[in-house]
């Protein structure tokens, strides 16, 4: 293409994160403790030499379905069922060697998990790759009927949705939610059924509006870029970017293919800059990691704000997102994923703009075979266009998950649901309603 083309691009994908700028209020209850079948181990998993905790690194009890992943400071929280107290715990981290360890070598708090780095001979690292990075793509998208799960299946997956200002947060959001995956080479749409949610929001430091995320876990669903490819790479916009071989890495020991994509300079419509990580004896996805390109306020704010105050001018200025497959018995599956879209305001009459970050992560935590192809029925799915609830939800019961898997809140934000919680108790209280107990 020798000049710039405006494309005609249909952003369907990610369409479901959208930013509501709205007046509301807020309520607080709490859920009852369940029974304890299960035992909890907590720790942190660290890199061997530099002791820097590892992001996103994925525990999984070998033999089941039971699996977490670590939070953004390397911590983690399982919950191991007490009928798999004696199996291994397997550890992954892409660009480190796997590690197991037996769970009942591990103490129940302050466990410390150190991965060693895959170190790769030069010579492997500048193996010989396929000359057409594009074609290694369509190939790789092309296999996900053979290389993932390709049954129906019904996953556990815990969903974090959490809004900052600037570094403070003021609204903190989790559900566990039911996922009736349908297989990966059907086009039928995933259902999901929400199980239980807690919400917390400190609408004092939201500037007298609050922000809402439209979609909930259909934000973090919908990254799965294997089962849904239109939403990023569809037949007409692959041709809109470049592809080219990075360096290669590994992952559970096995040779990874890094495949750097960028927008075409000629394209005017934002589109996505990333790595993609592909497994080079299989052409398999594991992971992938990518950005909006944001070259027009305008254009990318018309993409992610549905409504908002007169008064202010809205715009993204970083939209992140990143998926993680992980494998059971030679297929592959959906694992985790996470969103980050951070925006600012610019207040007519106002000197200083605002700053807000929304960011929501999902994770599956267990899963089976849905052997009789159950579905929810259509009123009791979660809608794409959903708001996680104000009302009847909270972060009063410390057993509110009961045997669930989830992950590891960061310490930043289980100071702020302390801090929020007070406030809104002091603004019951001050209003004559009834704090949360």
């Amino acid at each position: 293409m020798s000049k710039k083309h405006h494309t005609v691009i249909k952003h369907h994908s990610f369409k479901y994160l959208l930013i509501l700028l709205l007046f509301a209020g807020s309520g607080v209850t709490s859920i009852s403790a369940q029974t304890i079948n299960y035992i909890e181990y907590a720790g942190e998993v660290l890199d061997a030499d530099s002791k820097k905790p590892l992001i996103f690194a994925t525990l999984t009890v070998d033999n089941t379905n039971v699996t977490t992943i670590t939070n953004s400071e390397g911590q983690f929280s399982l919950k191991v069922p007490n009928e798999y107290k004696d199996n291994k715990l397997t550890i992954a981290f892409l660009g480190y060697k796997t590690k197991q360890i037996a769970i009942a070598e591990l103490a129940l708090k302050k466990n410390k998990i150190f991965m060693n780095e895959f170190v790769m001979a030069l010579s492997e690292a500048s193996i010989d790759a396929p000359n057409d990075a594009e074609a290694l793509v369509k190939e790789t998208l092309n296999k996900k009927g053979d290389n993932y799960l390709n049954e129906s299946t019904v996953m556990t997956a815990f969903y974090r949705e959490t809004i900052k200002k600037r570094r403070t947060n003021v609204s903190l959001s989790e559900a566990v939610v039911n996922i009736y995956k349908t297989p990966y080479s059907s086009k039928k749409t995933d259902a999901l059924e929400l199980y239980k949610a807690r919400k917390s929001t400190d609408y004092t430091k939201l500037d007298t509006v609050a922000l809402k995320l439209q979609g909930g876990p259909f934000n973090t669903l919908f990254v799965d870029m294997v089962k849904y490819p239109n939403y990023i790479f569809t037949p007409e916009t692959l041709a809109y970017y470049d592809f080219s071989f990075d360096t290669s890495t590994r992952v559970n020991d096995q040779l990874i293919y890094v495949i750097d994509f960028k927008q075409k300079p000629e394209i005017i419509d934002p589109l996505y800059n990333g790595k993609l990580y592909i497994d080079a004896e299989n052409k398999i996805l594991t992971s992938a990691i990518y950005s909006l390109n944001i070259t027009d306020k305008r254009l990318a704010s018309q993409m992610f704000v549905r409504r908002k105050p007169k008064n202010a001018e809205v715009w993204p200025t970083e939209v992140s997102y990143r998926v993680d497959y992980r494998e059971k018995d030679g297929k592959w599956y959906y694992g985790y994923s996470n969103v980050l879209l951070e925006f600012k305001i610019n207040w007519d009459k106002r000197l200083f703009n605002s700053v807000y970050s929304m960011n929501c992560e999902m994770a599956i935590t267990d899963w089976e075979k849905n052997t009789d192809n159950a579905f929810p029925k259509f009123k009791d799915r979660m809608k794409s266009s959903i708001i996680l609830s104000d009302e009847a939800i909270g972060f009063s019961d410390p057993d509110f998950w009961g045997e669930y898997n989830i992950i590891e809140p960061e310490k930043s934000i289980e100071s702020a649901i302390k801090k929020i919680q007070r406030q809104l108790r002091k603004d019951k209280s001050i209003n004559g309603g009834t704090a949360a107990r």
